[in-house]
């Protein structure tokens, strides 16, 4: 048996954390270990799950004291020994991959799960560091396609020195459960209403104010639409701002952060997501295995909708008053069925790809000639 150690950085709720929980959760853990290099401004680590599933998790400092930061890193590594790190934090991987190489690490996984937009203050950081991945890093990995080209480059991608290992959810769990919609809608009074549903960072990237912009067009249309969102994020202010502007107090429910999102899929009508940018978003793929249509911004890659019946997808040029026609027209027409089995047949289902990542780890190792050292540990 082996241990990653697998760097999160931030680990708050979202995508990343729901993607790498998946992987761990239904990895062969009797192979191989995970143990959680956090951020010590996380404000979501399972720290209960991970421990009782066979894992370890270390909090070291934020990366806003890189310094530190890559200190501590190193010194897990050092006392751990680890055969393998990988890295989940984008661009910011190369700080900890190359505090992984001074400690001795000898594979070094640089994973991009996201991409930038001209519209976001980061993205002149990211494009900065992007061109240091390869630095450290041994082997590239990326949960979709248009992410691993836009950290890693085309040349790379085109070699196949990218791998490819999905935005995975349990497809079973979250699977389309009418009794659960109608129980969730009645408890939040939900029942006689056309339901938007949002979940998600309250930020730039996932383009808060414009939701609220399409919600003002949608109302317009069908009095009897309500607005779900669920997040946090420094735009939490001006969203409510807005919902206070154009007087939709009343048609608007803000739930703040929540981890029991399972039963707002059911409950909701369609999902909205018009972001700047995007990886392979798992509450795409989550939304749509419950037979929820989706609307994603076209910033965001098509490999994020495996249910072509479900994702539509219109520019952020077209405004919202077209982007509430759609989403109304879509709902009238969809019939809500469950999708489950769409979404393993499409690759996302996280036992099969769990152990699709334990076999690359053990290729790794035994390209490096470590596949019988004991790790254990």
């Amino acid at each position: 048996m082996f241990r990653v150690a697998a760097v999160m950085g931030k680990m708050n709720s979202g995508g990343k954390k729901n993607l790498v929980m998946e992987y761990y959760r239904h990895i062969d853990r009797s192979q191989v270990q995970f143990d959680f290099l956090c951020d010590a401004d996380s404000n979501s680590i399972p720290e209960d799950e991970i421990a009782a599933l066979g894992g370890k998790v270390y909090v070291v400092a934020p990366y806003q004291r890189i310094g530190e930061n890559m200190k501590q890193i190193a010194q897990i590594c050092r006392e751990n020994q680890y055969p393998i790190i990988h890295g989940y934090n984008g661009t910011m991987n190369v700080f900890a991959l190359r505090a992984a190489k001074k400690a001795g690490v000898p594979i070094r996984i640089n994973e991009s799960i996201s991409m930038a937009h001209s519209g976001d203050k980061k993205t002149v950081l990211k494009n900065i560091l992007k061109g240091f991945s390869s630095c450290y890093a041994t082997n590239y990995m990326a949960n979709g396609q248009m992410c691993g080209i836009w950290q890693f480059g085309q040349k790379a991608f085109d070699e196949g020195r990218v791998r490819i290992f999905k935005s995975v959810i349990d497809a079973d769990r979250n699977a389309f459960d009418f009794a659960l919609r109608e129980k969730t809608r009645e408890a939040y009074g939900l029942k006689d209403n056309i339901v938007f549903g949002h979940i998600g960072r309250l930020t730039a990237q996932k383009n808060t104010l414009f939701l609220m912009d399409i919600f003002h067009e949608a109302l317009k249309k069908e009095p009897r639409a309500k607005l779900v969102i669920i997040g946090y994020g420094e735009l939490e202010k001006p969203m409510l701002e807005k919902v206070r502007d154009y007087e939709m107090e009343d048609n608007v429910l803000y739930l703040g952060r929540t981890e029991d999102i399972r039963r707002f899929y059911n409950a909701f009508d369609c999902f909205l997501l018009p972001s700047l940018y995007e990886g392979v978003p798992v509450v795409g793929i989550e939304a749509e295995c419950c037979g929820l249509p989706m609307f994603f911004s076209t910033e965001i890659s098509k490999e994020s909708s495996p249910c072509q019946d479900l994702g539509h997808f219109l520019p952020l040029s077209a405004g919202p008053a077209v982007w509430a026609d759609e989403i109304l027209k879509a709902i009238r027409e969809t019939e809500r069925t469950d999708h489950s089995q769409a979404i393993k047949a499409a690759g996302f289902d996280s036992v099969t790809e769990a152990a699709g990542l334990l076999n690359y780890y053990k290729e790794l190792l035994k390209a490096n000639g470590l596949e019988k050292a004991d790790y254990a540990g």
